[in-house]
């Protein structure tokens, strides 16, 4: 049976389609529901797979944590209670039986509540090799934008997991993305993007598997090794050619000319 997930988005929702599409080729997990911040395109892209929608406000100007400080700790800059977030997220959560989230896109901290429930369950994919290029105001643009300004040589997407700061959860897979003589921002993301497509999929099958086997509190956590770095995931040493990793790397070479060769 697979394992019902959530996404939370904030944008145009490609990566949450990704995900969705993978579904139809047996995925392991299922999106039950997707949660947004602000109206958006992964809204109706959701509804169009026929699946549930729903719109939280967060706190405006701000982290959800209980990090903040100070008098008004516990409200947003319109006095309203930074934990009626949380509470919400907690109960659309709980309500579709979610065992895990993945982040597509979405420009807010997860509160500090939802990431204590869904510890080691939470996955994120940011569009550069973290640590470099993460932290707070780095989506989007905003990270190419920085990758091109350092000089770096190679870019690509990173699958961590998510905890009360933004980019700074345990990193389960990257994917190096050669930045190009001439490129810009634009010419990168989409060489990212299409990789990220490719990639998030496999990350949320590991997590859905891992899941299944008793994660976390019991069983492995989720296994995202690659050709030539370690057995891949659910193959055998002699099966390895016909592994989900392998054919994820198929995957990706075709959607990017030899991206990970």
């Amino acid at each position: 049976m697979s394992v019902p997930f959530a996404v939370l988005a904030s944008g145009s929702g490609t990566n949450m389609q990704a995900l969705l599409d993978h579904e139809r080729d047996g995925a392991a997990y299922r999106i039950e529901l997707l949660i947004t911040d602000r109206e958006c395109a992964a809204e109706s892209r959701a509804r169009s797979c026929g699946r549930e929608v729903y719109r939280v406000p967060f706190p405006a100007g701000g982290a959800t944590t209980g990090s903040d400080v100070g008098a008004g700790a516990h409200r947003d800059r319109n006095g309203t209670p930074r934990d009626t977030c949380a509470a919400e997220l907690l109960r659309l959560l709980q309500r579709h039986q979610a065992r895990g989230i993945l982040l597509a896109g979405f420009l807010r901290l997860v509160p500090a509540e939802v990431c204590a429930v869904y510890r080691d369950t939470i996955l994120n994919i940011h569009p550069a090799l973290l640590p470099a290029f993460g932290g707070r105001g780095m989506y989007g643009h905003h990270v190419h934008e920085a990758v091109l300004r350092s000089g770096a040589a190679l870019s690509g997407p990173t699958i961590h997991f998510v905890d009360e700061r933004y980019d700074e959860g345990r990193i389960l897979a990257q994917w190096p993305v050669p930045v190009m003589p001439g490129d810009t921002a634009d010419s990168l993301a989409a060489r990212v993007l299409k990789v990220e497509h490719a990639f998030y999929p496999a990350a949320a099958d590991a997590l859905a598997r891992a899941v299944q086997g008793g994660w976390p509190g019991g069983g492995p956590g989720p296994e995202f090794c690659w050709p030539g770095g370690g057995q891949p995931v659910g193959a055998s040493t002699e099966g390895a050619r016909s592994s989900p990793a392998a054919e994820l790397q198929q995957r990706i070479q075709q959607a990017f000319g030899g991206a990970g060769d």
